[in-house]
């Protein structure tokens, strides 16, 4: 029997007979990627996965794991110019583009920060963040505003666009996006399509509403702001809340 020497994942990397359709559907990289998220993916499995296909006798598992172990590792892939690339057995440009571009993804992405997407001070602050994306607009937009401990902007959310009504806007809508993205409070805002931005009972009632849902799950609800035509009200500043 031949030697053989094996992946992470006890793979054969010998065999040039071993092709992707032997292996068990729930155990190919894609498949696995699927179920189970990338980062339970070996570096030979993902590299698998950006290669695509491998060769007539070979597959793209096979290849991934032979090229790791002929450049030292998964960093050696940084250092490769397209043309070195292609020196490769089984790496022909197209596959040496796509390569290319993930490792420069990959680069970018180490190299970038969140960006500042401002701190919420105030109601003022919520006000000039949504005036203009909801002043002119011909039906009612409910939004959510997710914030950190440190009150930054993480994320922002349209949750329901038509007439404001508790059966529209529910609790576990708001708070499910708010534990989706880790928000510690949350702000919300509508908008009046009237242009006259004082809080209809309606809002009042649904605002109470989401507080008391907040106080349950453990994430505030630090205000809820209607926007009109150049015109705001605070239902926190209000004291509607």
């Amino acid at each position: 029997m031949a030697s053989q020497k094996h992946s992470e994942r006890g793979i054969a990397l010998d065999s040039s007979l071993f092709m992707l359709r032997d292996i068990p559907h729930e155990e190919r990289p894609r498949e696995r990627m699927i179920q189970y998220g990338a980062g339970a993916l070996s570096h030979a499995e993902l590299l698998a996965i950006l290669l695509r296909t491998g060769t007539r006798h070979e597959s793209a598992i096979h290849m991934a794991q032979r090229i790791l172990i002929g450049i030292g590792g998964i960093r050696g892939l940084i250092d490769f110019s397209l043309e070195e690339l292609t020196k490769l057995k089984g790496i022909g440009p197209a596959k040496a583009v796509q390569l290319k571009a993930g490792i420069e993804l990959g680069q970018r992405l180490a190299k970038t920060r969140l960006p500042d997407t401002g701190t919420v001070h105030s109601p003022r602050d919520v006000a000039d963040m949504l005036m203009e994306q909801l002043r002119y607009l011909q039906k009612e937009h409910f939004v959510c505003l997710f914030l950190n401990t440190k009150n930054h902007l993480i994320a922002q959310e349209t949750l329901s666009i038509g007439s404001l009504n508790a059966s529209i806007v529910h609790p576990r809508e708001v708070f499910r996006a708010a534990i989706k993205c880790s928000s510690a409070s949350v702000i919300c805002a509508h908008n009046h399509p009237s242009g006259d931005p004082t809080p209809s009972p309606e809002d009042i009632a649904m605002t109470r509403r989401l507080c008391e849902a907040g106080q349950i799950v453990g994430i505030d609800v630090l205000d809820h702001i209607v926007i009109g035509d150049g015109e705001f009200v605070s239902l926190k500043e209000q004291g509607l809340m």
